[in-house]
């Protein structure tokens, strides 16, 4: 049974993204339009991962989906208030997932000003 987890780095500082927030969408086709419709949310734990996979089971189905990171809220609890508009704030990583029957894993390792991902195992 296939599943979509993810894990965060903190690239700046060498640990684990603990305690960012993060929500799924997915993206419904609609008469030509996309609507995008909000599936979970969650906070990454200590080790920078979420306690559950964010899609498993029947409501993993093929299509277009949007990973939200809440990247500039956790650069701000841990460096203080930064200048504004952040250059980095709600991280999206828009990921097509072809096949349910596959594990997708989806890492961030992010800094107050980059970031990167790729697909992991």
């Amino acid at each position: 049974m296939g599943r979509l987890t993810t894990h965060v780095l903190n690239t700046a500082d060498g640990v684990p993204g603990a305690g960012i927030s993060l929500a799924l969408y997915y993206e419904q086709p609609a008469n030509g339009v996309a609507e995008r419709i909000l599936i979970k949310t969650a906070v990454t734990n200590d080790d920078g991962r979420c306690d559950e996979p964010l899609l498993e089971g029947v409501a993993f189905v093929k299509g277009t989906y949007e990973l939200h990171f809440m990247a500039g809220s956790y650069f701000e609890a841990r460096c203080g208030a930064a200048e504004e508009p952040r250059i980095l704030d709600r991280i999206v990583l828009r990921v097509g997932l072809s096949d349910p029957n596959q594990h997708y894993h989806v890492p961030l390792l992010v800094s107050p000003y980059s970031y990167s991902t790729y697909r992991g195992s």
